[in-house]
């Protein structure tokens, strides 16, 4: 599947420029991360282009990368968000923005969060790389948390 995302108003990955020294290295380092993340997967044949949407060092940052998947039914366009938090990759349907992707995976994050506490399966949440236990999803709403205070507003949406 063949999505149009513009790449012009990403930074590139061999590009990244953060707010000082300290910053460029983790954003360049959660670069690097979220590539060999996405790498992983075996439905990921190669990764074409990368650039960086959004970030933090260190806490987190909104990948878009361009892959060349091993079958027609993967797309092509993914958003892959990581940091001080599990990290995850997502289409870019209902997501064209890096914080309407970063929006989108609180929302699945948060739904995973409730589905612990409920003590219910997690078969049907976002996949997340840690044991679906109380403490886990505790740390888990706090990143979350953060977050939606400084970087979300409540529903979801960036703040301007």
């Amino acid at each position: 599947m063949t999505n149009k995302m513009d790449f012009s108003r990403l930074m590139p990955m061999d590009q990244i420029i953060g707010e000082d020294e300290k910053d460029t290295y983790l954003l360049r380092q959660m670069g690097a991360q979220a590539k060999e993340y996405l790498s992983s997967f075996e439905w990921c044949k190669s990764i074409e282009e990368g650039g960086l949407g959004w970030g933090v060092g260190g806490i987190a940052a909104v990948f878009l990368f361009r892959i060349i998947p091993a079958s027609s039914e993967i797309d092509d366009l993914l958003w892959v968000i990581i940091g001080d938090l599990p990290p995850a990759y997502l289409v870019t349907d209902e997501s064209p923005t890096p914080l309407d992707a970063l929006g989108v995976y609180v929302n699945l994050m948060d739904e995973w969060v409730a589905t612990v506490r409920a003590g219910e399966s997690i078969e049907n949440c976002i996949p997340v790389n840690t044991l679906p236990t109380l403490e886990n999803a505790d740390t888990l709403e706090i990143r979350l948390s953060f977050l939606k205070q400084k970087v979300l507003t409540a529903d979801g949406e960036a703040h301007s």
